[in-house]
């Protein structure tokens, strides 16, 4: 038998992964390192953050849209529906918190565990789960990931996104990762279209403007996955807020006017447990909760200068790229914080971080340096504890106001405001969930109806107005029945059913 030969292909030029990206071996056990960090993450939030609290201000709005058990809240410019499709397998047919909460917690975990595999062949398993496991053990994820909000899976969609684009230009013709590049970037502008162009714009620009980048088929994923998941946002924009430029220029008010607006000390003063810094006034958090904050980029700096000496540093480049591309509306133009807004660029850096402290406590030839892993276990040690105590104080503060909305919705039943119902006033969006009843208001970033048709609207269903105590209720409720009712007055309109004792 003739002996065969190896002859390599004159002129033909195979494929080959742009500068700096390098692959390193997949192992079979790998994957159980990275289901465990996800199934530990979606069992942290079941345990953690109750399944019965109930729901917040902007999860109301998003779950009333396809509710029955509610009439929808206004929907203001800077909203998009991916949460509420997301949801709406269990809030289209059951009223109950805990069941969503449960959901969304089992989802989240699936979400991390399929964001971190994307990477599977570019770092090590034990980098990408410490990536994990820094991520899912923030105060914040942990709080976020089962709650009807969309900021989280907009972290979970960069972070597949930016590993399956990576992939997709290593891999020649890997259509999983171009693919996976589209999904990703449709499920991020599905659930916020300006988050999903801040983050992916370093990766429109490599494309460009890179030779070794400069590949189509990546690009027209990225593009084609764009436009699939804001085309719905785009037509209603024209639909109902008078077109795109107008939708934006409305949605730029409602959050206080888009500019040159340094918002790094208002996120600073939010990572001591404000779910919302606006306005942002008040002393900083204990020096112990931040410090973690101020290291993160520290470490994450550490994790370049690895990758680039390792001649690897592809990945990691475009990793912080886009995470300061995330954050740069929220840190620069904003003027107010809110701790989730920062999601997608803490699950960015999450994976040159953890490279770096792998990379600390590992000597050459793969040995553990004792010393360094004492310390390192010390300090990440510490730092969950601090996150812990910054969660559970959260969680018992948002519980509480919560657990008084809902006394506030048992009030107006009792006092005869049962639906078909509207209400008005002060907190009147997340009440007015709680009792079934339409929110209406006449003026703010809500406004959705004028005095007089709410005066007309008092014939036919009973019309309730929320003020805080003291306050005086708009001129069309002023001879309404006032009815005191814990730390809030409540106006109720003639006509509306009789108070049960």
């Amino acid at each position: 038998m003739a002996k065969t030969q190896n002859v390599p292909l004159i002129g033909v030029r195979r494929p080959g992964p742009p500068d700096g990206t390098a692959r390193v071996s997949r192992r079979p056990g790998d994957l159980g390192l990275l289901m465990l960090v996800a199934a530990a993450f979606a069992l942290a939030q079941l345990v953690l953050v109750h399944p019965d609290m109930g729901l917040g201000w902007d999860e109301t709005v998003y779950t009333s849209q396809v509710s029955p058990y509610a009439p929808a809240a206004f929907f203001s410019a800077p909203r998009a529906r991916g949460i509420s499709l997301l949801v709406a397998p269990v809030a289209s047919w059951s009223s109950s918190t805990t069941l969503l909460r449960i959901y969304l917690a089992l989802l989240s975990g699936l979400g991390l565990f399929v964001a971190l595999r994307v990477w599977r062949g570019l770092f090590p398993a034990r980098v990408l789960a410490l990536a994990g496991a820094l991520f899912a053990t923030l105060w914040v994820t942990v709080f976020y990931g089962p709650q009807v909000m969309p900021n989280y899976w907009v972290a979970i969609g960069a972070l597949a996104c930016v590993g399956c684009f990576v992939r997709a230009q290593a891999g020649g013709r890997d259509r999983a990762a171009l693919w996976g590049t589209g999904l990703s970037a449709a499920l991020m502008a599905w659930m916020r279209p300006p988050d999903a162009v801040w983050v992916i714009l370093p990766l429109l620009v490599l494309t460009v403007a890179a030779p070794r980048w400069r590949r189509v088929r990546p690009l027209l994923a990225l593009v084609a996955g764009l436009s699939a998941g804001a085309a719905e946002w785009i037509i209603e924009a024209y639909v109902s807020y008078g077109g795109l430029g107008q939708r934006l220029a409305d949605g730029s008010r409602i959050q206080g006017g888009l500019g040159w607006n340094i918002a790094v000390g208002d996120q600073m003063r939010s990572l001591g447990g404000r779910v919302l810094c606006r306005p942002c006034s008040g002393g900083m958090p204990d020096p112990a909760v931040m410090v973690w904050w101020f290291v993160l980029p520290l470490i994450a700096a550490l994790g370049l200068v690895i990758a680039v000496r390792a001649r690897r540093p592809a990945p990691t480049l475009v990793l912080l790229a886009c995470a300061t591309t995330a954050g740069i509306p929220y840190l620069l133009m904003i003027g107010y914080a809110a701790p989730r807004f920062l999601l997608p660029l803490y699950a960015l850096v999450a994976i040159p971080a953890a490279d770096a402290l792998v990379h600390l406590v590992t000597a050459p030839g793969g040995r553990w340096r004792p010393v360094a892993v004492t310390l390192v276990a010390l300090a990440l040690a510490a730092h969950l504890v601090t996150q812990f105590a910054v969660l559970q104080t959260t969680v018992r503060r948002t519980a509480d106001s919560h657990r008084g909305w809902a006394a506030t919705a048992t009030e107006l039943h009792r006092l005869g405001v049962r639906p078909p119902c509207a209400l008005a006033g002060h907190l009147s969006v997340p009440i007015a969930f709680y009792a079934g009843c339409a929110s209406v208001a006449t003026d703010g970033h809500n406004a959705n109806t004028t005095a007089a048709d709410i005066a007309r609207s008092v014939r036919r269903m009973p019309v309730a107005v929320i003020a805080t105590p003291g306050g005086s209720p708009p001129g069309y409720a002023h001879a309404w029945a006032l009815h005191r009712a814990g730390a809030v007055d409540i106006y109720v309109s003639p006509g509306a059913g009789s108070p049960t004792p």
